[in-house]
């Protein structure tokens, strides 16, 4: 990447080249297809099946239960539609939260006007689902509760477990949304209580156009594509090998290092939450702080400014970032997970998330610490919204 900053991890990351090596083969060498009964072709079968070992033992599942997908929207998709469709003889009432990724919210929506009911369950100001109100909202029709494992924007590490054990309880169907959970932080979807969760490799320095479904063994789920039997007949097209070797790859490393990566990333992390606070007033650090919270990302919100004009400036300077989800950054809308925790629509377009990873140093950080800071500065003597916010015309005392 040369002299650019890269602080957009949560968007995507490079493909380690262990991971690229790893690939190279099964492009010309080992291009068989698995489905096939000949040599080359069986050697494809098996580095599938190695692969489906590594996902499941990063996950503590069985190899029989993970399917592969081509990315997290799918295996989404998948999970809620599949058990939808499925189930929807024993009730039509399905429950999410309101700071979900698009991959669920479009499709819960989708789900709606197919004569679905879903619940929206809030969140707290950092942006934390509290396991009671899925109790609550779980009636004798609900037949799934998706959850998000961590949020993509500000990093909030929800309750799981406990909400996990909750629809264990009642008999209801569990999926989990891990694609920025996985490979970062310890997930077991056995302990967890997890009957479905969604992962994407380009997550975790593996390829893009790759991901997988975790699905418990004697949940009900329709197919969401149809054709052949690939994926033991739940999922057809002619697997991608090279991406599905990547990820096996690239999610054994990411297991392997999770520990020592999450340490040095996670005080850089602070080290950069910090200097913000500290250099520039007025900030408002959206999301949990400490344990709860992903250990690579910074969310704020500046007063007085827009988040594209900051993200022009900080480009100009080299430094990559993004104002919220990856998936919705052609929208001028302010982010609909900084609305659910409670910001007003001029605080939520104020905003920068900076997501860290491993080519980030304790340099890299003091420079985005010192540019933004002057970025702001200027935006701020332009903007009459901060000149309407210094002489006391708003008040948001309240929100820090």
């Amino acid at each position: 990447m040369n002299d650019v900053i890269y602080m957009d991890y949560s968007a995507t990351t490079p493909t380690r080249k262990e991971v690229i090596d790893a690939m190279m083969p099964y492009f010309e060498e080992n291009f068989g297809n698995p489905s096939s009964w000949y040599s080359i072709a069986r050697n494809t079968k098996k580095a599938i099946d190695e692969a489906r070992d590594k996902v499941a033992n990063a996950i503590n599942a069985k190899a029989e239960e993970i399917y592969f997908t081509a990315g997290g929207c799918e295996a989404d998709n998948w999970a809620i539609k599949g058990v939808a469709f499925a189930n929807r003889k024993k009730g039509n009432h399905i429950i999410t939260t309101t700071i979900e990724h698009h991959a669920i919210m479009n499709t819960f929506k989708y789900l709606s006007k197919q004569g679905f009911e879903v619940t929206y369950l809030p969140v707290d100001k950092d942006g934390l689902v509290n396991p009671e109100d899925v109790r609550n909202a779980i009636k004798d029709t609900t037949i799934l509760v998706s959850v998000m494992y961590v949020n993509n924007e500000i990093g909030a590490i929800e309750p799981i477990k406990e909400i996990g054990a909750i629809c264990r309880e009642k008999k209801v169907y569990f999926h989990c949304d891990g694609v920025q959970a996985v490979g970062h932080i310890p997930v077991d979807v056995v302990n967890d209580n997890i009957d479905m969760l969604s992962m994407a490799a380009h997550k975790f320095y593996g390829p893009k156009g790759v991901g997988a479904l975790y699905i418990k063994k004697g949940v009900r789920i329709d197919n969401l594509i149809h054709g052949g039997g690939q994926e033991r007949g739940k999922r057809a097209t002619t697997e991608n090998i090279p991406g599905i070797v990547g990820m096996g790859v690239a999610i054994e490393l990411a297991v392997k290092e999770m520990e020592e990566e999450s340490k040095r990333i996670g005080a850089l992390r602070d080290r950069l939450l910090n200097g913000l606070v500290e250099r520039i007033p007025h900030t408002k650090v959206n999301g949990p702080i400490g344990e709860k919270r992903s250990y690579n990302n910074v969310n704020c919100s500046f007063i007085g400014i827009e988040g594209e004009a900051m993200l022009l400036l900080l480009d100009s300077n080299k430094i990559c970032a993004s104002t919220g989800s990856a998936c919705a950054s052609g929208s001028l809308d302010p982010s609909h997970v900084l609305l659910a925790i409670g910001l007003p629509h001029g605080i939520a377009h104020g905003s920068v998330r900076l997501s860290l990873g491993r080519s980030n140093t304790e340099e890299q950080v003091d420079y985005v610490i010192d540019k933004l800071s002057e970025i702001v500065n200027r935006l701020r003597e332009m903007s009459p919204y901060w000149e309407t916010f210094v002489k006391g015309g708003e008040n948001y005392d309240d929100l820090f």
